[in-house]
């Protein structure tokens, strides 16, 4: 039997969680009251608290495959979970890569989206938003992505710190208290600024900077996309999902990817059937409805230029982007 940690980062980092989203509130009633709606709030800590059982009842079977792939490993790294200490900085580099790779196929494939779609749900961008993690991940088996660290001799003991360290890190980035980090911060790490693109639903920022710690990933794979003030060309960020739920029902929220998924499945001739399962989020086989790279296609057409071109008239552009939007 294994050695395992008798801990659970994200555990140790509730109250720190507490606290910090009581002084986003208090920050929130003097400088920013939208940033903050009691019943968008009330369905976030919902998440947190489902996401919390949802772990427990079925985080069990993602460590029980790790342990079973652990005794086929190609390096004998570590005896036991804490140890040794060159590999911490290496795993959790790895890890974060990985992370890298499964969250952008939570966005690309439309079987991850449905459990990750959760996060996004909220059309408010604050310190409790952090807290919208998916009941039902598990089911779609994203945790094989840390298959290949098992198989390196990784302790999955190892590797559950880190993944919990990586999420505890990204849970200040969700906030708009914080404007930008100093440059050098910006370039390598992942930031307040790089997430609030992630979360937003104009075309220029659609499936952007999937980063959870190092926003390198993005910069290497062709992800990144820097957050832009109006006077950089930019536009205020609308927060949420292509299409809002319109609803504060927790349970609409949780699952109503995974039912029009599975409706689109069951609607669908035959030869269509397997695309809405790993087809990209909004591909549809009569093209009825749109994709993150169809959006923002029209959204460059539109405009007249490549989005990385600044137009001279920043009010002009918001006020076409906008119109986009609705149109969308």
């Amino acid at each position: 039997m294994l050695d395992l940690p008798d801990f659970s980062v994200t555990q140790i980092a509730v109250p720190l969680f507490v606290v910090a989203v009581l002084a986003e509130m208090i920050w929130s009633k003097l400088r920013a009251p939208q940033a903050y709606e009691p019943k968008d709030t009330l369905v976030s800590l919902a998440f947190g608290l489902g996401s919390t059982v949802a772990g427990a009842l079925f985080g069990g079977f993602a460590l029980a495959i790790f342990i079973a792939a652990y005794e086929y490993r190609l390096f004998d790294i570590s005896e036991n979970w804490w140890g040794p200490l060159w590999a911490w900085p290496v795993v959790f580099v790895l890890d974060d890569l990985k992370y890298y790779c499964v969250h952008r196929a939570g966005h690309r494939i439309r079987w991850f989206w449905a459990a990750h779609v959760n996060h996004h749900s909220s059309q408010h961008y604050n310190l409790s938003t952090a807290l919208r993690q998916s009941w039902t991940g598990a089911f779609t088996l994203g945790f094989v992505f840390a298959l290949p660290l098992v198989l390196l001799g990784f302790h999955p003991g190892m590797i559950a710190v880190c993944a919990g360290i990586n999420l505890v890190y990204q849970f200040w980035i969700h906030t708009e208290a914080i404007d930008k980090m100093p440059r050098w911060f910006e370039a390598v790490l992942n930031t307040p600024s790089h997430h609030r693109v992630h979360h937003a639903t104009n075309p220029r920022y659609l499936d952007r900077n999937y980063a959870g710690v190092f926003i390198i990933w993005d910069k290497m794979f062709g992800t990144f996309e820097p957050e832009r003030s109006l006077e950089e060309g930019g536009e205020p960020i609308r927060y949420g999902i292509v299409k809002q739920l319109g609803s504060f029902n927790l349970l609409w929220a949780v699952f109503h990817e995974w039912i029009g998924m599975i409706g689109d499945i069951w609607s669908a001739p035959w030869k269509h059937k397997l695309s809405y399962l790993l087809r990209e989020p909004g591909w549809t086989h009569d093209g009825s409805r749109e994709t993150s790279d169809m959006i923002r296609a029209r959204w460059r057409a539109r405009m007249g230029k490549e989005p990385d071109q600044p137009r001279a008239d920043p009010v002009a552009d918001r006020n076409s982007i906008e119109s986009h939007g609705e149109a969308a």
